[in-house]
């Protein structure tokens, strides 16, 4: 490997920027995964995985974390006046957005298909392929990530 693609990556990866969001996804994700497991709803070791590393929507909002500690660490390091910032800004406001309210419509839509869609098969009008439900999240789901992504993203940037 080139000296200086091994630089970069060494820069990337000591990155407080890098590590606020990829430290604060993976707590979301873990908090998501302990309140699924500790409430019962984990039923084998696959489903476990899936949820630590994957899985969306639930408690927290593992994107609402990602892009606050985005937003939080480029202001802390490049001010609040720099155009990256505004950037992330901008990043923040439109994911936020998209958790509280289109992925969480197409959720409630899709479920609501799914179970006309059972009604048409049951009574042998229809066959009925089951649709995918994208889980949105509630404002609450949003506000916790936020709030989570918020301080490791302080954490990073002032440690």
């Amino acid at each position: 490997m080139d000296s200086t693609i091994r630089e970069q990556l060494q820069q990337l990866f000591s990155s407080p920027v890098f590590l606020a969001c990829i430290f604060s996804w993976l707590s979301a994700q873990a908090i998501k995964t302990c309140i699924k497991l500790f409430s019962g709803k984990i039923h084998g070791i696959g489903e476990l995985l899936e949820l630590l590393i994957w899985r969306t929507g639930s408690m927290p909002s593992a994107h609402s974390a990602l892009v606050s500690s985005l937003c939080t660490s480029i202001g802390f390091r490049s001010g609040l006046d720099s155009d990256i910032f505004i950037l992330s800004a901008c990043f923040f406001f439109v994911t936020i957005r998209d958790a509280l309210g289109v992925r969480r419509a197409s959720g409630i839509q899709a479920r609501k298909l799914n179970e006309i869609g059972k009604t048409l098969e049951e009574k042998q009008i229809s066959d009925y392929k089951q649709i995918k439900e994208v889980q949105g999240h509630t404002p609450l789901e949003v506000i916790v990530g936020c709030l989570l992504g918020f301080f490791i993203g302080i954490a990073f940037s002032v440690l």
